[in-house]
């Protein structure tokens, strides 16, 4: 006997045996076969114990009198060796659509491992059995009747296809005789598709020498005489006569036949094909009927339902995933983004899911090229272990980490076969409209199609911004409606009679209680609670939700005046007035008007709650929490007491879910949220990393990147993302570029072009992230918070081109003040140096040499952008033995500590001030925040990229500084507070020649054209 494989936790799982067990020298007994291998216990797979059943289902229409007789027979049979079985019975008014929708459920059920369709299909309707039998996709085709499986069992393909059940079962009984099959001749008398054919091609496979017998064979008796094997399966009782057989043969009879008889209750008795008290005297083994094949045939099936779980258990454990890389054909001078893009024909995102292990109803395909992947993963996973996660920051400038990003895990993925996620933000279409160009990586490294991704992809930026202006018309209409009409009236409208009965809804409960007031009768309320509740009493001058404008740049509406409702000040009740109390709604007499804005979409807290939310439930609660004013009293107003929280809930129930899709070299990526760098921490989502983390299995590897540079998007992705996740990353990787280094050494500052279409042919941006012809150079202001008054027009000075190791090392400054905060935090790191074509290898060399002088675990040269993973092999390699280096992750500061202390801490340890200046609005809003409740919250530096200080021009490491903090503003739903370091800007204004002048659609082949 042998034990099952491990497939079923905590429970037993037998298969029945290789050799079936003989009772008897003349006699082959399928039920004891059977029994034996009932009592034989299997093994369970731990790793799956909390997820994973065998589950067998069986589908029938009709009600015909055999066919549930042999279902019951089946589902008796699961039941005692632990298999879960379901039976679906549809009624003889069942259609065929309706008999293929079942089936496409079925196939697609990952807690279904196998499934039969009961024959005959017992309707009064029409149906194709052979369409409907075909439907069911080979994986699950435990019964063997598809083409497919028929098709691979006649070509021998036995270990990739299931066979038909009774013919594998006879073919066990035949085994277990102990005759060798190989050299033998086998007669077949039979040719259905169900035994005959299948019982034929399984003994031929078996190195038998195999006649198929039918009722066109002539001198039947005389064929069957020449067998050492016969099988019989022909629906004739008794048949074949005893004389016919080869003395000593091995007989299966397969039939299933009533006669009459007399001595018999039921006046019938059950024989097979073969006259059997004849044929016994003469042949060496036979099967009996009733009690030989049959049994034989159930445990047949129970052993291709456990082999079909075993072998989805196989492909969805954790492990090294079997991924198909795409290769890359390289050329030089290297193409622009969109040219390599389209050189590269991306996977079936479908296919790219089922090879990281994702089921189909884990997954909603948007197209051929991305998806979303639903959160009901991390349920499916969550014993699974976290793997490694990288992290990737440049310098202070945009020096390629998307690029690099990409360029790492291709690396990883496609070159040393690891299983690696990348987890990026999704781009505003405001920037590839504009000037910066996208975000997809570039050259060679990149996430493709990169027209989806720097679009619309699945329209999360979209929902952001239906929801954010949601709450902007929430809080103007609310204003209105308090303006102008009474206690009771606004109360009435607010809680309306329906039926005469007025009923709180749950929002409004849940404001009740944050009151004090513990009742949910509307009409037990009194004026005063009625007041209370009723009126949110919104101070406009304290008001910081502002609009969204998509993902547009529309500079002139940063700042903007809109009109509000000044109503009559005479509340005199009496005399002309009564028919203004009948309808208690004051009269409007004038119109003032009240500053506002547009942000671009990602500067909206509630992208940064998409970010920063670890499930839906956490999602709704966030969304709830987000403070929009303040009301005369001084207390906080949130979206839950203007009554929209649930709304926000229902339009964003889409966006949590992350964006799948991959890069050039065909791993995956995950592309997540995309919250605003300036004003809100700028990193993807804290569930795509959750995701990604269980799906590569604890030896893989993830790699995160934030928004700007290290001094920034290092520290918030440590004290915030990592503080809300729980998660730590076990290597930081710095991003750093020669001609930055130069910059930072009191080399020239590079201004960005309004326009560079021809810079690529000259390979000048190579390493660079975003596009290759648009972020030319990143040294100044290719950002989204970037005043384009400030830029000028004009290349890459010379200066940065040529050769200056005194430059470079002075530059380096810089470079060891980064690796010194990521070291604060006790993680190790690894400093990718991108190559330009310009960088000679002694200031590669230079660098490296430096980087490792001052703490870096490795610094290593980068060539990605030219070469795909290839180029970055060095910068893996690294980082896995990085990865593996003692580490002692830590946060910067306690939450308990004061608001200034907290921002002091930063200003002093990572950007290395002197001390902070809180100007008179800081100071209030921290006085403010405190009293609220919010003092606890971590803290989100808003400050200039371009400098580690406040001055964007100060650049190297600044000394002898105090840092500023104009103001303090909450994101009280996202959680954090970010002090304003001089001016951000939220709404970027476009260029004099905005990108969009190249860009156009061929209405023919519906391609994009003019991107990057």
């Amino acid at each position: 006997m042998r034990p099952a494989e491990d497939v079923y936790p905590a429970r037993r799982v037998f298969l029945p045996p290789p050799l079936p067990v003989l009772l008897s020298s003349r006699l082959v007994l399928g039920p004891a076969a059977n029994k034996a291998a009932i009592e034989e216990p299997g093994h369970s797979d731990e790793g799956a114990s909390t997820w994973f059943h065998t589950g067998l289902a069986i589908l029938q229409v009709g009600n015909r009198d055999d066919s549930n007789l042999y279902i019951n027979v089946k589902l008796k049979a699961a039941e005692e060796i632990g298999i879960k079985a379901t039976h679906i019975k549809l009624p003889r008014s069942a259609t065929e659509a309706e008999v293929l929708k079942y089936i496409t459920s079925l196939n697609e059920d990952h807690t279904i491992h196998g499934f039969i369709v009961q024959l005959p299909l017992d309707s009064e309707n029409p149906i194709n059995t052979e369409a409907v039998v075909n439907a069911i996709i080979p994986e699950k085709d435990v019964d063997g009747l598809t083409n497919i499986s028929a098709g691979k069992l006649a070509r021998g393909d036995l270990n990739d296809c299931f066979i038909p059940c009774t013919p594998k079962g006879c073919l066990e009984l035949i085994k277990g005789t102990g005759m060798p099959i190989a050299g033998r001749h086998a007669v077949v008398i039979g040719r259905s598709k169900i035994v005959g054919a299948p019982m034929h091609d399984l003994l031929l496979w078996n190195h038998a020498t195999v006649t198929t017998c039918h009722s066109k064979t002539a001198n039947l008796d005389k064929e069957v005489n020449k067998g050492d094997i016969l099988v019989v399966a022909v629906g004739q009782p008794e048949m074949v006569k005893g004389e016919w057989i080869k003395p000593g043969a091995i007989v299966i009879d397969c039939g299933i036949n009533y006669i009459p008889d007399d001595t018999k209750q039921s006046g019938r008795k059950l024989v097979g094909d073969v006259a059997f008290s004849e044929a016994k005297e003469r042949a060496g083994f036979i099967t009996p009927v009733p009690g030989g094949v049959g049994p034989m045939t159930v445990a047949m099936l129970m052993q291709s339902t456990v082999e079909s779980a075993k072998r989805f258990l196989e492909k969805f454990k954790s492990g090294k995933w079997m991924i198909e890389h795409n290769k890359l054909n390289l050329k030089t001078p290297v193409p622009s983004d969109i040219d390599i893009s389209r050189s590269c024909k991306p996977k079936p995102i479908s296919k790219l899911a089922r090879e990281i292990g994702l089921f189909s109803e884990e997954v909603e395909l948007y197209g051929e090229t991305k998806a979303k992947v639903l959160l009901s993963v991390l349920d499916r996973l969550k014993q699974q272990p976290m793997a490694n996660t990288w992290w990737i920051t440049p310098t202070p400038l945009g020096e390629g980490k998307s690029t690099t990003t990409i360029g790492l895990v291709q690396a990883l993925g496609a070159h040393l076969h690891q299983n690696v996620f990348a987890c990026v933000r999704q781009p505003s279409q405001g920037p590839t409209f504009g000037i910066k160009g996208g975000a997809a990586g570039g050259g060679y490294s990149q996430v493709i199609p990169m027209e989806e991704f720097n679009l619309h992809l699945t329209g999360d930026i979209h929902a952001i911004t239906a929801a954010n202006n949601l709450v902007a018309a929430a809080i103007d209409a609310r204003m209105f409606h308090e303006q102008t009409q009474t206690d009771k009236a606004l109360f009435n409208r607010l809680v309306p009679s329906v039926n005469g009965v007025r009923k709180f809804s749950d929002i409004q409960i849940r404001r009740l209680r944050r009151l004090g007031i513990e009742k949910t009768d509307p009409t037990t309320l009194t004026d005063e609670e009625i007041s209370r509740f009723a009126r949110l009493d919104i101070d406009p001058e304290t008001i910081t939700w502002q609009r969204d404008i998509l993902s547009s740049e529309w500079r002139f509406f940063f700042s903007c005046w809109i009109p509000t409702i000044v109503p009559e000040e005479d509340h005199n009740w009496t005399g002309s007035n009564r028919e203004r109390l009948h309808t208690d709604v004051f009269s409007v007499v004038s119109l003032s008007f009240q500053q506002t804005q547009f942000d671009i979409s990602v500067a909206s807290e509630i992208m940064a709650v998409l970010a920063l939310t670890s499930s839906l439930e956490d999602m709704r609660e966030r969304l709830g929490k987000m403070v929009v004013a303040s009301s005369k009293k001084g207390e906080p107003i949130s979206t839950e007491d203007l009554g929209v929280s649930g709304a926000l809930a229902v339009l964003m129930k889409d966006t949590i879910k992350p964006n799948l899709m991959q890069t050039l070299e065909g791993t995956p990526v995950f592309v997540h949220a995309g919250p605003f760098a300036n004003i809100a921490h700028g990193n993807s989502s804290i569930i795509a990393d959750r995701i990604a983390l269980k799906l590569v299995g604890p030896e893989g590897f993830v790699v995160t990147e934030a928004g700007f540079g290290a001094d920034i998007g290092m520290e918030k992705f440590f004290n915030i993302k990592c503080r809300y996740s729980g998660l730590r990353p076990h290597v930081v990787v710095l991003v750093a570029t020669i001609r930055a280094l130069k910059m930072h050494g009191g080399g020239p500052t590079v201004r960005i072009m309004s326009y560079c279409r021809t810079a690529s042919s000259q390979g000048l941006h190579r390493g660079v992230s975003g596009s290759g012809l648009r972020r030319q150079v990143l040294l100044k202001g290719a950002v989204f918070s970037c005043a384009l008054s400030d830029l000028t027009e004009g290349p890459t000075p010379s200066l940065l081109l040529l050769q200056d190791l005194e430059l470079v090392e002075k530059g380096f400054s810089n470079l060891k003040k980064q690796i010194e905060n990521a070291r604060m935090f006790g993680v190790p790191v690894v400093v990718a140096v991108n190559a330009f074509k310009t960088d000679t290898e002694t200031e590669l060399d230079l660098v490296s040499r430096l980087a490792k002088e001052h703490g870096a675990f490795d610094a290593v040269k980068c060539t990605h952008w030219a070469e795909g993973g290839k180029g970055a092999i060095a910068l893996a390699q690294a980082v896995q033995k990085a990865a593996q280096a003692p580490s002692s992750f830590r946060l910067l500061y306690d939450l308990k500590l004061p608001v200034a202390d907290k921002i002091r801490i930063i200003a002093q340890k990572i950007y290395g001030a002197d001390d902070i200046e809180l100007l008179p609005e800081a100071q209030h809003k921290a006085e403010v925040y405190t009293k609220q409740g919010f003092g606890h919250l971590p803290i989100c530096m808003a400050k200039t990229h371009l400098s580690l200080s406040h001055n964007p021009e100060q650049k190297g490491v600044p000394t002898g500084f105090v840092l500023p903090i104009r103001d303090i503003r909450a994101s009280v739903g996202a959680g954090f507070l970010y002090p304003l370091v001089g001016t951000m800007s939220t709404m970027p204004g476009l260029p004099t020649r905005p990108c969009f002048y190249d860009i156009d659609l061929d209405p023919i082949t519906e391609q994009v054209n003019g991107l990057f």
